[in-house]
């Protein structure tokens, strides 16, 4: 992955360039909300888990709907939570980047998670939300 940045309110965010899309990393803009745990709230928010679901049912063949559902049927209950990792894995999802260590959650800029992000917000762990060019 290339590495650039932006500066977006005083806070550098992370664009990291993979399979030519760009991510923005969600690490890197909730820094400007606090810690990593304003990620995790919005992951377990049910429009969030909804709005990813759309976004990968459109743009990603390999996504899988009923692992979407189940999320769906939990998402916003006080038992629920969601780690971008396991969207990622449970759902062969495309819109995030899940990866260890330092760094960022990328969206890649164009349409939906990168839209998304805006709205809320991410981790400690480098994750990444993509979106397709509209």
């Amino acid at each position: 992955m290339k590495k650039r940045s932006i500066t977006v309110r005083g806070i550098e965010v992370s664009i990291a360039t993979r399979h030519d899309q760009d991510y923005i990393s969600l690490t890197d803009m909730v820094r400007g909300f606090g810690d990593e745990t304003v990620l995790y709230g919005w992951l377990r928010n049910k429009n969030t888990v909804e709005f990813l679901g759309t976004w990968e049912q459109l743009n990603n063949p390999d996504f899988k709907p009923l692992e979407f559902e189940r999320f769906m049927g939990e998402a916003g209950l006080n038992r629920f939570s969601l780690s971008p990792s396991k969207w990622v894995e449970a759902t062969h999802a495309i819109g995030l980047i899940s990866k260890a260590g330092r760094g960022g959650a990328p969206t890649r800029t164009g349409t939906s998670p990168s839209n998304s992000a805006l709205g809320s917000a991410p981790p400690s762990r480098s994750t990444s939300s993509r979106s397709s060019n509209v």
